[in-house]
């Protein structure tokens, strides 16, 4: 694979092609938003190198059935698309990896057939716009019916295993056979992203059927 050095780190980084590269479909956990500070490190990232245009983060309804059919809009609207969730954004990536064939990156995925979607119901605010919501229980029934089997080579697994929210053995069972990168401490937010996310990108990029 080219490279090409970076005049402002000095640093060598995959090069592609623009017509190679998938634009970037970045999908936010529970309670966050476009806003969030992976979502905005990625944006950042790639507007550094002038692929701004390359990057998609939809303000995901805090309703399943609706977060999907955004998701479901966003890639006909891009079909050369690429993947990246985090925790529930890491289940609706793999559930839209399956629909539309896609590699997808995961970080600290929900696997939601191991968790009891009815432990948040009630009343909720969003971390970044403030929002309130509440998450009904038609809600949690709809993300238990979206599980989906997945197809473990379209995927990169990565956990930090001091993540507090899931068990990251639930998402290595699940994903079994995927490329996995587990990682000691960090937590549920997956701390160490700007550190790994020119190396997810350039799976991304040369990611093929």
């Amino acid at each position: 694979m080219p490279y090409r050095m970076l005049k402002k780190s000095g640093r060598l980084e995959p090069f592609f092609t623009v017509l190679k590269m998938r634009s970037i479909l970045y999908l936010h956990g529970f309670c966050a938003s476009s806003q969030s500070w992976k979502a905005q490190i990625l944006k950042k990232y790639l507007a550094e190198r002038g692929l701004s245009r390359l990057f998609l983060c939809p303000d995901l309804s805090h309703q399943p059935k609706t977060a999907l059919l955004q998701v479901w809009e966003c890639i006909e609207k891009n079909p050369h698309v690429a993947l990246m969730g985090s925790s529930l954004g890491g289940h609706y990536a793999s559930v839209a990896a399956e629909k539309f064939n896609l590699p997808a990156v995961l970080l600290n995925p929900a696997v939601v057939g191991k968790i009891d979607p009815s432990l948040f119901l009630g009343e909720h605010q969003n971390f970044y716009t403030l929002e309130k919501f509440v998450f009904t229980r038609n809600d949690a029934n709809d993300l238990l019916a979206q599980g989906v089997r997945p197809t473990p080579s379209r995927y990169w697994l990565l956990q930090e295993l001091g993540d507090e929210v899931l068990n990251p053995q639930d998402a290595q069972n699940w994903f079994f056979g995927a490329k996995t990168t587990l990682l000691e401490g960090g937590d549920h937010s997956f701390t160490r992203f700007a550190e790994v996310l020119p190396f997810l990108l350039e799976w991304l990029w040369a990611f093929e059927e």
